[in-house]
């Protein structure tokens, strides 16, 4: 684990976004990360905003299936949706679902 060391880009992004995003993002930054897990839109506009390249949880399953980690996506999506509460669009449930070849 990983603690941020210059808080000034935490306090000045908490403003928009809450404070385990910020650090986040601004860990990702002093560290040079290849890329942040971030799935809140404010926080992926932030992101964006310091050229910092980003995916959220729906990538990170379509790439577990591509490499062979998981065997199906969907029984995992609709997990997030109705234990953990995750928020989905049905375009974007069914989009994933197409890409990763679960439903035509």
């Amino acid at each position: 684990m990983c603690a941020v060391r210059d808080r000034t880009l935490v306090k000045a992004s908490s403003n928009e976004l809450d404070i385990g995003e910020a650090e986040a993002i601004a860990l990702a930054v002093e560290i040079q990360a290849d890329q942040v897990l971030i799935d809140e839109r404010r926080g992926r506009l932030i992101a964006s905003r310091l050229n910092l390249p980003y995916t959220g949880i729906l990538g990170v399953l379509v790439e577990a299936k591509s490499q062979g980690l998981i065997l199906e996506v969907k029984p995992l999506l609709d997990a997030l949706i109705n234990e953990a509460g995750f928020w989905i669009t049905e375009s974007l449930y069914n989009n994933v679902l197409k890409l990763v070849y679960e439903i035509d």
